[in-house]
């Protein structure tokens, strides 16, 4: 290693964290949570009339809770006192709370005190807060990765207001990174570092929207890399690699490899093969696809080629993507995986999707067609005098629940568009459609007693 490089690296270890040194002093350097932030937005109106309320940041981990409370803070003029839930205890919020009065009867100055991981708290700790968050004398932000409802005490709850985190999206991260890149005060630009592109997306990819883990990991890849003949730091994709120990996988979000992949995960799925099926989905997730775009594509695959065969599996698709958000990475991937599972082993019919199709398409062709008068209300003298409702058959006055009346425009009178398969679930509707119908046609004919099975 190059002399330069050797102090270079020294240097970088023995500094504060690149992620400390770079996070935001103000709103204005904040990124990202652009539905909290802004013009307009609710954190800017309530910095403007100078009054923060106690408030819990919900959210994954590394986007920005704890900068988010210290600008808080800062802007409002408050002072503001950092706790750790996994650290201190209700001793340490007693010595809190009497410094907070202090402060309020020498300066009127009101306390911010900061929760970290305020879900590790128990009843009792929690409690503590209650009676000097309810009387003013501190403002409590709490943050936490977990849901609130469930870890918060509800007393706690109804006294503060819970505001979702997101996490950073791709751009928020290239933004946060790029300024890392070129701050020769907090970042890395005295050493006037060139960052290539295929490092910089998978440092990206890999942070998964979370901001201080992308800075860690450009902290460590610098200081791996090596000065070029220009005297510059270059940071190439095998440090990055070297630095998460992961090794990028050719992907582009964009690009032709992931339409390649999410088609063979859709049509291994469509093919009942798990095992082809799991494989791309890891596929995906190990290269840093977004794992919500995973649950949505399963979540349409759930009704485009399972549909009735498996009503279930549009409700496992479903918990699946809660699951997901509410673990994150790696837990979540887990539930993806069940769905994943669950929809290549299911029964499979496009059903419900040919049978939609046909409908647009008859739309399409027919324009708006009136609606049949039987069917129509008539909550109107005029409507009843025009014949709207004449005719109509009301089903449950019928012993069987089944009446003979048309209920498409009259231009398409008799067409059928959901034809069910004989596979799963749909066996059981298509025989029930089948012995609804026999009925109704022998009914014209002559009384029945009703239609078995049905």
């Amino acid at each position: 290693m190059k002399t330069s490089t050797v102090k270079q690296s020294n240097r970088l270890q023995g500094a504060t964290p690149l992620a400390e040194r770079m996070r935001p002093q103000t709103l204005a350097d904040f990124v990202g949570q652009g539905h909290l932030l802004g013009e307009g937005k609710l954190l800017t109106r309530l910095l403007d009339q100078q009054a923060v309320p106690s408030l819990l940041l919900w959210g994954p981990p590394g986007t920005g809770k704890t900068t988010l409370a210290r600008i808080l803070a800062r802007e409002s003029g408050a002072e503001f006192v950092f706790f750790s839930a996994v650290l201190a205890g209700v001793k340490e919020i007693r010595a809190i709370v009497e410094q907070a009065r202090l402060l309020k009867e020498s300066d009127n100055r009101p306390t911010i005190l900061f929760v970290d991981e305020i879900h590790r708290f128990n009843k009792g700790q929690q409690d503590a807060f209650l009676p000097h968050v309810e009387s003013g004398l501190i403002t409590l932000i709490g943050a936490t990765t977990e849901n609130p409802s469930f870890q918060v005490i509800a007393p706690l709850l109804s006294r503060c207001r819970v505001l979702t985190l997101n996490s950073l999206t791709g751009a928020d991260l290239q933004t946060i990174l790029g300024r890392a890149l070129i701050d020769a005060e907090h970042g890395l630009g005295g050493l006037r570092p060139l960052c290539d592109e295929q490092a910089l997306e998978h440092l990206v990819r890999m942070a998964d929207g979370d901001g201080r883990m992308a800075l860690n990991g450009l902290e460590t890849a610098a200081s791996l890399a090596r000065v070029d003949g220009e005297g510059r730091l270059r940071i190439t994709l095998a440090d990055v690699e070297e630095a998460l120990q992961r090794r990028s996988l050719r992907y582009d979000k964009d690009g032709e490899e992931h339409y390649n992949i999410i088609s063979a995960l859709h049509k291994s799925l469509r093919d009942s093969d798990p095992d082809g099926a799991l494989y791309w989905l890891a596929r995906m997730l190990a290269a840093g696809e977004e794992p919500l775009y995973i649950a949505r594509r399963l979540i349409r695959f759930a009704s485009e080629d399972v549909g009735n065969a498996d009503p279930q599996a549009l409700a496992i698709t479903m918990h699946a993507r809660d699951a997901f958000h509410m673990l994150g990475t790696p837990e979540g991937e887990l539930a993806l995986a069940q769905a994943c599972l669950y929809l290549a082993t299911a029964p499979k019919s496009n059903a419900v999707y040919a049978a939609y199709n046909k409908v647009r398409q008859d739309i399409q062709r027919t324009g708006t067609l009136p609606v049949p008068l039987h069917l129509r209300n008539a909550p109107t003298r005029l409507m009843k005098e025009l014949g709207y409702g004449n005719g109509y058959q009301y089903a449950h006055d019928d012993p069987h629940a089944l009446v003979d009346q048309d209920h498409l425009p009259d231009k398409l009178a008799g067409a059928v568009y959901y034809q069910p398969t004989s596979r799963g679930f749909e066996a059981v509707i298509s025989d029930r459609l089948t012995k609804w119908r026999r009925f109704l046609k022998q009914k014209k004919e002559r009384p029945l007693a009703g239609p078995t099975g049905a």
